[in-house]
């Protein structure tokens, strides 16, 4: 039942689904590496904001690139039978791992505003902190709102089915 309830059921949900999570994230997750990396100050989270489109678009176009792999990763670990929970923990991890990985490198490329080797050079120690913050505001933040919303949208929908 929560699968069918707190997931979404058409591409319309799926897009709304990942609207939601997108932003939720884009917005917490990158001012907070990036105040890591220059200091927790009000210009650096101004900063920050002029960049969050881009870094958005970014998001988007991982998701969809990763979306399928990390489903067959889930497929691989998790079982049939295995409980939603375990199905939602263990499809964010992957996810979020996938997403980290790429996101070290081209989150700091757009937030510098330079391709440069940095970012790949110093992958091992920045890669750990950003995955353990996204993978929290995934699991705490982002993904309970988002499944909290599309059950509300379902419940609405299906009373809104038997009324008619």
């Amino acid at each position: 039942m929560d699968f069918y309830m707190k997931l979404p059921r058409n591409k319309k949900e799926f897009a709304l689904f990942m609207g939601i999570i997108s932003i939720i994230s884009v917005n917490i997750i990158a001012p907070v590496i990036t105040c890591f990396e220059a200091g927790f100050h009000l210009y650096v989270w101004a900063d920050v904001l002029s960049i969050l489109p881009l870094v958005w678009l970014c998001v988007i176009a991982i998701v969809l690139l990763t979306y399928i792999p990390a489903e067959r990763m889930t497929a691989r670990i998790i079982s049939e039978g295995d409980s939603f929970n375990a199905h939602i923990v263990v499809n964010i991890l992957c996810t979020v791992l996938l997403m980290s990985v790429f996101l070290t490198v081209l989150g700091t490329w757009i937030g510098t505003r330079s391709v440069t080797m940095e970012p790949i050079r110093m992958f091992f120690y920045k890669w750990p902190r950003n995955f353990a913050i996204s993978l929290f505001v995934e699991m705490c933040i982002a993904q309970p709102i988002a499944r909290f919303v599309i059950f509300k949208l379902h419940l609405f929908k299906d009373k809104e089915n038997a009324n008619a």
